[in-house]
């Protein structure tokens, strides 16, 4: 199946672990499918699940105090369309620059051969130029918000530039992973108060664990190519005991996230209700079948429990979007 995906991929200048029926191919021209595929726009679960720490912070920031007419607890609707442009270009900015860092591996292993880079349909220098470009209207994304959230997204830009090199020297580059995806848990908040405190500090903390946990499951699907060109993973470290590592992170992140919502009220009505909870108790549901239905040799099917976390990430959002309707309505007494 794998053989036949690369073989499909190199006749139609598709890359093989992406949808064949995908809107960039029915849509886009032709020559704009490389650069379509540097950025990832054929496989939007990465920018989704960077997506969702961003959408989570800003829902939770409102709620740190008392609803009121004047502050509702919901989040900014620009705030959020913000989160999701940005999110969609920085996400296609890091996987250009993560393609340049990695040419020579992807070039080794079967799943990212017919990526434009090692298939030859893209230049560097073009590659470097699209990154550019990708990298400017983050910029100007970020300059939508106040100067503490625009020196802190700049700070980010750590996280994203060590990341592709970690898994040369560590097994643990999903770590650097969750540094960098879950950068949105601080954003969020820093969007809406100009500043951080104890509730986004957790909430980036269980972002981290949620995402080493799904890309652990992600990694899977290439731990043969990687052991045979030294490309170290969690994946390949858990090796047969993925399903009590995943335990592990997940439990912690959902802890973690209790703990952020606990520690968000700044009044003494403020902070996420039931809902919120509520939601966080579904989504452990989530990732607990997750975990029971993980089979670490299926390489579809840790493709598509991978993918699956965008559920969880709505879950958590709405749970959110319903503690803030459910506050709202309820009358407010003096204390």
């Amino acid at each position: 199946m794998a053989n036949l995906k690369t073989s499909l991929a190199e006749s139609t200048d598709r890359v093989s672990d992406a949808p064949v029926y995908n809107w960039v191919y029915r849509w886009l021209p032709r020559a704009i499918w490389p650069y379509a595929q540097l950025a990832r726009w054929d496989r939007p679960i990465g920018w989704q699940l960077l997506l969702w720490p961003c959408w989570w912070s800003a829902a939770l920031a409102p709620q740190a105090i008392a609803p009121s007419a004047v502050h509702p607890g919901l989040p900014s609707l620009w705030h959020l369309f913000l989160f999701l442009v940005g999110a969609v270009a920085m996400r296609g900015a890091g996987c250009t620059y993560n393609d340049l860092v990695d040419h020579d591996i992807d070039d080794k292993v079967a799943r990212t051969r017919s990526r434009p880079l090692p298939s030859g349909r893209v230049s560097r220098g073009q590659a470097k130029l699209f990154l550019v470009l990708q990298s400017l209207l983050g910029l100007l994304v970020l300059l939508q918000f106040n100067l503490f959230a625009v020196l802190l997204g700049i700070l980010s830009l750590l996280t994203v530039a060590i990341y592709p090199f970690l898994k040369r020297f560590t097994d643990w580059p999903q770590l650097g992973l969750g540094l960098a995806f879950s950068w949105g848990a601080l954003m969020g908040w820093a969007g809406h108060w100009g500043s951080l405190s104890l509730s986004p500090l957790l909430l980036y903390a269980g972002s981290i664990l949620w995402t080493i946990g799904y890309d652990t499951i992600y990694a899977h699907q290439d731990k043969e190519d990687d052991a045979l060109v030294g490309v170290r993973s969690t994946a390949r470290l858990f090796g047969r005991h993925t399903r009590e590592a995943l335990t592990v992170l997940y439990l912690g992140a959902i802890v973690l996230f209790f703990a952020a919502f606990a520690t968000a009220p700044m009044g003494a009505a403020g902070g996420p209700s039931w809902p919120a909870y509520a939601a966080l108790a579904v989504g452990a549901v989530q990732m607990v079948w997750q975990i029971l239905s993980l089979d670490i040799d299926d390489p579809d099917q840790c493709l598509g429990l991978f993918k699956s976390n965008t559920v969880f990430g709505w879950i958590i959002f709405f749970g959110l979007i319903f503690s803030a309707l459910f506050s709202l309505s309820m009358p407010v007494t003096a204390s």
